[in-house]
C-alpha cells in the first residue's frame, strides 16, 4: 500500500502506557462502545480500563480524537472451584458494550466462567438535609428532630461509578472464549469449547444451551468451539467456528437446539501444503460479521479470510498475514506460539480490514483497491503525531535498509487485540502492556 493512501497517513494520536510491567498489566481484550467515544480495556489482572474521547474545543480543535481515562474498575477477582480443585483466573477475555439507552453506559465482561454485567455511571449532586440521619450518616435519635427538613441536591465533583447489576455464573463447565450481545438487545450469547448458551440480559439463574458439540465418550472429540457471534441486524442468525476450520451459521428458528447448521463454510485443504502443522493453523481464532451483515471474516494462524454468507464453497478474498512464517512453523510449534489467537476487526465502511502479527506489527488489507500495509506499534516510532512508517520483512536474500529480516522478528511482542472506531478511522492496538490509538492523518 503506498504511504501516501489517504486512510493509511496514520499517526500516533496519543500513546497510553500505564508504565505496565507485571503479568496481571497485559491487555486481554479492547472494544470501542457503538458509538466510537468509549473505548474499554480488559487485562489479565481482571481490570477494566474505560477511556472516553476528548469534546472538541475552539482553542485546540486538533486534540479531537485523544483519549482519556474515564473510568478504572476491578471487573473479576481470582477464584477457586473447590469441587474441581481449580483455580479460576481474573483474567478479562471479553468486553461487549451494550448500546446507550439513557444516560448511564452498560457493559458485558467475563472471565473462563462468569459474565457480568456493568453500569457505568456519572454523579456530580449529593443530597443533603436528611431528617433522620445527620451530615455524617449517623442515624439522629427521633426526640431531638422538631423541625421536618425537605433534602435538596448539592453540587459535587463529577464522579464516576461503576457497578455490578448482573453476574450471570454456573453456566459454563469449560472455558468462556466469547460473548455477543444479540441485536434485539435482550439477549447475548456466551461460547465455552462445547457449550453455547443464551441468555436474557434480566435473568441471571437461568439461560439456554442452543450449541452442544460435546460428544457421549470425550475420547471422540475432535474439534471444539473457538468463537461465535450473533448476526449485527438478524437476531435470529448466529454464526460459530470451529478448531477444524469450519465455520457454522446456524438458525434459531430452526431448532431449540441448533447442532444442526443452516450453512457451513469451509475450503478444502490444498494437498500440496499438507504439513504436520496443517491442522493447528487451520484452527479458526476469531469470526467477525461485516458491518453490513452480508460477509463474515475469519482469522486462522496465517491468513484472513473473506467469506460470502450466500457462497460456502469457498472464501470471496483470503489475505496472507505473514506468509513468511509458514517455513518457521517448527520453532513456532515449539515456543508456542503457533496457538496464538489473533483477532480480526472490520472498519466502519467493511472496506479495510485489520488483523494482528508478531513484532508488535499489525496488517491492513484495503479490499477495493487490493493494496496492504505493514505498521508498527512501539514506543520508539510512536512520538505524538509522528505519521507511521511502513514496514517491511525480508525473506532471505540481500536486505534493504529499512527491511527487517525475518529471523530478528521478536515473537515474544505480539498484537492479539485491536479495535476500530466505528465511524472513523481510527484504532485502538494492544501490544502486550501498552494500548496504542492511532487515527489518520485528516483527522
Amino acid at each position: 500500500m503506498e504511504e501516501e493512501s489517504d486512510s493509511r497517513k496514520i499517526n500516533n494520536s496519543f500513546l497510553r502506557d500505564h508504565n505496565y510491567a507485571t503479568e496481571a498489566d497485559i491487555i486481554s481484550t479492547v472494544e470501542f462502545n457503538s458509538t466510537g467515544e468509549l473505548l474499554a480495556t480488559g487485562d489479565k489482572g481482571g481490570r477494566v480500563v474505560v477511556f472516553q474521547r476528548e469534546q472538541e474545543s475552539k482553542n485546540q480543535p486538533h486534540r479531537r480524537g485523544e483519549y482519556n481515562v474515564y473510568s478504572t474498575f476491578q471487573s473479576h477477582e481470582p477464584e477457586f472451584d473447590y469441587l474441581k480443585s481449580l483455580e479460576i483466573e481474573e483474567k478479562i477475555n471479553k468486553i461487549r458494550w451494550l448500546p446507550q439507552q439513557n444516560a448511564a453506559y452498560f457493559l458485558l465482561s467475563t472471565n473462563d466462567k462468569t459474565v457480568k454485567l456493568w453500569k457505568i455511571s456519572e454523579r456530580d449532586k449529593r443530597p443533603e438535609g436528611y431528617n433522620l440521619k445527620d451530615e455524617d450518616g449517623r442515624i439522629r435519635d427521633p426526640a431531638t428532630i422538631t423541625t421536618l427538613r425537605v433534602p435538596v441536591l448539592q453540587p459535587m465533583d463529577l464522579m464516576v461509578e461503576a457497578t455490578p447489576r448482573r453476574v450471570f455464573s454456573n453456566a459454563h463447565t469449560y472455558h468462556i472464549n466469547s460473548i455477543s450481545v444479540n441485536s434485539d438487545y435482550e439477549t447475548f450469547m456466551s461460547t465455552d469449547d462445547l457449550r453455547i448458551n443464551l441468555w436474557n440480559l434480566e435473568i441471571t439463574n437461568r439461560s439456554f444451551n442452543i450449541v452442544d458439540i460435546k460428544p457421549a465418550n470425550m475420547e471422540e472429540l475432535t474439534e471444539v468451539i473457538t468463537a461465535a457471534e450473533f448476526h449485527p441486524h438478524q437476531c435470529n442468525t448466529f454464526v460459530y467456528s470451529s478448531s477444524k476450520g469450519s465455520i457454522r451459521l446456524c438458525d434459531m428458528r430452526a431448532s431449540a437446539l441448533c447442532d444442526n447448521h443452516s450453512k457451513f463454510f469451509e475450503e478444502p485443504e490444498d494437498p500440496s501444503n499438507r504439513s504436520f502443522f496443517s491442522e493447528i493453523i487451520s484452527s479458526i481464532s476469531d469470526v467477525k460479521f461485516s458491518h453490513s451483515g452480508r460477509y463474515l471474516m475469519t482469522r486462522d494462524y496465517l491468513t484472513v479470510k473473506i467469506w460470502d454468507l450466500n457462497m460456502e464453497s469457498k472464501p470471496l478474498e483470503t489475505y496472507q498475514v505473514h506468509d513468511y512464517l509458514r517455513s518457521k512453523l517448527c520453532s513456532l510449534y515449539e515456543n508456542d506460539c503457533i496457538f496464538d489467537k489473533f483477532e480480526c476487526v472490520w472498519n466502519g465502511s467493511d472496506s479495510v480490514i485489520m488483523t494482528g502479527s508478531y513484532n508488535n506489527f499489525f496488517r491492513m488489507f484495503d479490499r477495493n483497491t487490493k493494496r496492504d500495509v505493514t505498521l508498527e506499534a512501539s514506543r520508539e516510532n510512536s512520538k505524538p503525531r509522528a505519521i507511521l512508517k511502513p514496514r517491511k520483512v525480508c525473506v532471505g536474500g540481500k536486505r534493504r535498509k529499512d527491511e527487517i529480516s525475518v529471523d530478528s522478528l521478536d515473537f515474544s511482542k505480539k498484537i492479539i487485540h485491536t479495535a476500530w472506531h466505528p465511524s472513523e478511522n481510527i484504532i485502538a492496538v494492544a501490544a502486550t502492556n501498552n494500548l496504542y490509538i492511532f487515527q489518520d492523518k485528516v483527522n
